[in-house]
């Protein structure tokens, strides 16, 4: 299914049930009274987060919602029943923003919040209501309020234990194709994620989620390419991976390659670019053996790296399994924290 991140929709609550104009009229109770009821209360709209929910693909084509109106009063004071109220179920990393004032309503962030977005009318008061010692036959009602309606936009981050980062085509499909049961495009172009898919990473019993982003390069974070779109992914995330390329195939340096990526996330967020984040030198079957060990110490002095770095190659599974090893146990230490 393709990757949908923003979508804007209606929404229009239920509007109050109009109150009763009524007298009671029955044999032998003469002058019997106003007996006129409530209407009954529109319902709200509320949105719900779901956590299995990774698209809002649904808003595409799906774009109002609309709540049921409150049902009139009726004599014998008998109360109009209020209407259900709506539930509408969106991805966590979702936020919500009222399109006429730019205003942020919120941000789902836990499985099952729960957002009222939109309010449903009051209900209308029934001619009983307005009864008085001095006007004991009112012949006054109210309608029913009317239900707030709004013009919502949708924005969803991507909610993962780990981003991937990388030039376009440093291996991040093929990575997340090797260790985990995702299957995004592979190929040996550039630009072939062109959506962020999730895999889930499993060790024994234990299980992670990873973002493969589409990769980023000079200027991303002044809208070049295609990676500025979803910089805004890789902020929900609690942890990277940043990936180089060995040997990159347009012959660009590894080096200028990794420096280029840091220092458009400094530009974009500078706290994302302060999130923890492991090194991953991809494509290392490349690499004769015996010149592995120089080629990549020679990067890893150059970036001035100093944390911890795994060789790879996403293509055979070479270094794959530290690799994992290590990323479970960086998202422990930050989940312990």
């Amino acid at each position: 299914m393709k990757f949908v991140d923003s979508a804007s929709i209606r929404i229009e609550a239920g509007k109050g049930g109009a109150g009763c104009l009524g007298f009671r009229r029955e044999k032998y109770i003469p002058d019997g009274g106003p007996d006129g009821g409530d209407g009954g209360d529109g319902g709200h709209i509320y949105f719900r987060g779901q956590e299995g929910l990774n698209t809002l693909s649904e808003f595409r084509f799906n774009r109002l919602f609309r709540a049921k109106n409150g049902q009139p009063g009726s004599g014998q004071n008998k109360r109009g029943k209020s209407a259900q109220h709506l539930t509408v179920e969106i991805p966590l990393g979702t936020k919500v923003y009222d399109l006429e004032t730019d205003e942020l309503i919120g941000e789902m962030i836990t499985h099952e919040q729960v957002m009222l977005v939109a309010k449903g009318g009051f209900h209308g008061l029934g001619n009983t209501r307005f009864k008085s010692s001095i006007n004991r036959a009112p012949r006054k009602t109210t309608p029913g309020s009317p239900g707030e309606v709004r013009e919502i936009g949708l924005e969803m981050s991507v909610m993962a234990d780990i981003g991937l980062l990388g030039m376009p085509n440093a291996g991040k499909s093929s990575l997340i194709r090797q260790i985990s049961s995702a299957r995004p495009k592979v190929a040996d172009y550039p630009f072939t994620t062109l959506h962020p898919s999730l895999g889930v990473v499993s060790y024994y019993d234990e299980h992670i989620v990873m973002a493969d982003i589409p990769g980023l390069i000079e200027d991303a974070s002044e809208g070049v390419g295609l990676g500025f779109e979803f910089l805004k992914h890789l902020s929900r995330a609690k942890a990277l991976l940043h990936i180089v390329d060995v040997m990159p195939a347009d012959g660009s340096d590894p080096v200028k390659n990794f420096l280029i990526i840091e220092n458009e996330l400094a530009k974009y967020d500078q706290e994302l670019a302060s999130k923890p984040r492991l090194l991953a030198i991809n494509k290392m079957d490349l690499l004769p053996e015996d010149e592995r060990a120089k080629i990549t110490a020679d990067i890893v002095k150059a970036i001035k790296y100093q944390g911890e770095v795994f060789h790879i190659s996403a293509l055979n599974g070479l270094g794959c399994k530290d690799l994992i090893e290590g990323l479970f146990a960086l998202i422990k230490s930050l989940n312990d924290e």
